[in-house]
């Protein structure tokens, strides 16, 4: 007979809401974040045992993310609740990566970039390139979306892209793309598309702030941080 251990009969520093609560949600696992979302378990298994079975199951966080709730409630121990909480969980990280950028906040880092695009691309099958034009405050004015399919430099024309820049009078720029595969490793044809749309815009007196490429599961690279602009 399977003798079920609560959570609660844990030592308290290893019980994953304490552990939240006194180091931060960073230092915890997969496993212990699911626990948390689900809260309580089954009859026959502890929440973190639960969380442990839908890691194995669907594998990954994002192969969850995109299980029915049907599927959710195959995992023993799922029931409609618990599969209805984490696909709010879900929902909520999603709505937050895309709430709207308050244009009197400007992009700061690559990071509020990443926030801002990366639910637009969440999920696409095919590369979007995306010019987003900036005022003098770097705060966003107006999207262009420049090509859809494989990104190439004989795809993204640098008239293309800088053409409605000159006509919305934007100070500067930056891109944003999505590598479907999940990997933002910038390719070769990524590396010298950036370069040549730089050297335009120092031609034409728009400065060119990042290039930012979108992968799964909030991985993402930045031309600039990476030392590539």
């Amino acid at each position: 007979m399977k003798y079920k251990q609560s959570i609660k009969d844990w030592p308290e520093d290893e019980r994953p809401r304490e552990r939240l609560l006194k180091y931060g949600a960073d230092i915890l696992s997969n496993a212990q974040i699911f626990a948390i979302i689900l809260r309580t378990g089954s009859k026959d298994e502890s929440a973190i045992d639960l969380a442990r079975s839908l890691l194995k199951k669907f594998g990954t966080i994002r192969e969850i993310e995109s299980a029915s709730i049907s599927e959710l409630c195959s995992v023993k121990g799922i029931g409609p609740a618990k599969a209805s909480q984490i696909k709010a969980a879900f929902s909520l990280g999603k709505r937050l990566r895309g709430e709207p950028v308050d244009k009197k906040n400007p992009f700061k880092t690559s990071e509020d970039v990443y926030r801002f695009y990366s639910s637009k691309m969440d999920g696409l099958k095919k590369e979007v390139f995306i010019c987003a034009l900036l005022d003098s405050k770097n705060r966003p004015v107006k999207d262009i979306t420049i090509s859809e399919g494989t990104i190439t430099s004989s795809l993204v024309h640098p008239r293309e892209v800088f053409s409605p820049a000159i006509k919305e009078s934007a100070v500067s720029v930056l891109f944003v793309h999505n590598h479907p595969s999940g990997d933002p490793s910038p390719s070769n044809d990524d590396i010298e598309l950036t370069k040549r749309l730089v050297k335009t815009g120092e031609l034409i007196g728009i400065a060119v702030l990042d290039h930012i490429i979108v992968g799964n599961n909030g991985s993402y690279i930045s031309f600039l941080d990476k030392g590539l602009l």
